[in-house]
């Protein structure tokens, strides 16, 4: 027994660390990866990302082109990133084919050499995670950096799955409040729902019981979106803001706020 508790202490020390799976399912095929098949890919390689989303900071990953791993991917076509904590992010497919110099790559957690723990004590970013190289050339938003990644997946437009979530057809195309929608998807529906429709469980519903823009001065909101903490200093808190204007720009942000605002008239007559 004592050689067969031995023979089993030494297996698991043998084993690798933190080894994952990742499922990519876009309607092509699916397919489950496996941390040692993609580290064992012939297109891994090197990327450096000087100003990394998450560690904010320089990074040096071991990544594999992200369009490698979608075969049959198409321009129009939408995908769902989620992640093992709760966050879900949709991405233009077009985002990722983009040939005009921004590329998005899938980083790989080594479970030999970890990467260190997130910032702000949020966990650790692994086993995989979303990056971008040169991301200003397809206006990727931060939001757009998934980490903790554990699927991928093929998914509609958004207003398709979750019409609460939209305008009314009325409303002009070139309306502050199209506009706000459109930055509402790919900067703040990743953490949130709105009128009880989303993917995402990490943030509150912002208009159900009440919109922050029925409790918050518009100055209020606006500092907050900016730096959540300059409402009200939370250790704890996972929102980390939009600080800078390649971020999200005052323009969009205006539109946020006229979307948000468009929405707290339209909840749902019956809520969820």
């Amino acid at each position: 027994m004592l050689v067969r508790c031995i023979a089993l202490l030494a297996l698991c020390c043998a084993l690798p660390l933190h080894a994952a799976d990742l499922r990519i399912d876009t309607g092509h095929g699916a397919r489950i990866w496996t941390t040692g098949q993609l580290l064992a890919r012939p297109d891994v390689q090197k990327v450096s990302i000087p100003d990394d989303v998450a560690f904010h900071r320089a990074m040096q990953y071991q990544a594999v082109p992200l369009r490698a791993l979608l075969p049959g991917l198409a321009h129009g076509e939408r995908l769902k990133f989620v992640a093992n904590d709760g966050f879900s992010v949709d991405i233009a497919g077009d985002a990722i084919l983009n040939q005009a110099g921004a590329q998005a790559w899938l980083a790989i957690e080594d479970p030999q050499h970890p990467w260190p723990a997130l910032p702000g004590n949020k966990g650790d970013a692994g086993p995989f995670y979303v990056v971008w190289t040169n991301p200003a050339a397809a206006q990727v938003s931060s939001e757009q950096w998934p980490y903790q990644l554990a699927r991928i997946e093929g998914t509609q437009d958004i207003a398709a799955r979750f019409p609460a979530t939209a305008p009314a057809a009325s409303v002009p195309v070139d309306s502050p409040v199209r506009r706000g929608y459109a930055v509402f998807q790919r900067t703040c529906f990743a953490c949130h729902t709105l009128n009880g429709e989303g993917d995402a469980r990490l943030g509150p519903d912002l208009n159900i019981p009440h919109s922050p823009t029925e409790y918050l001065s518009p100055a209020m909101l606006r500092a907050f979106i900016r730096n959540p903490q300059s409402l009200r200093r939370w250790p704890e808190g996972r929102m980390t803001g939009f600080p800078t204007q390649a971020s999200l720009s005052d323009a969009d942000l205006d539109a946020v706020m006229a979307y948000l605002t468009y929405m707290a008239k339209h909840r749902p007559a019956r809520l969820p």
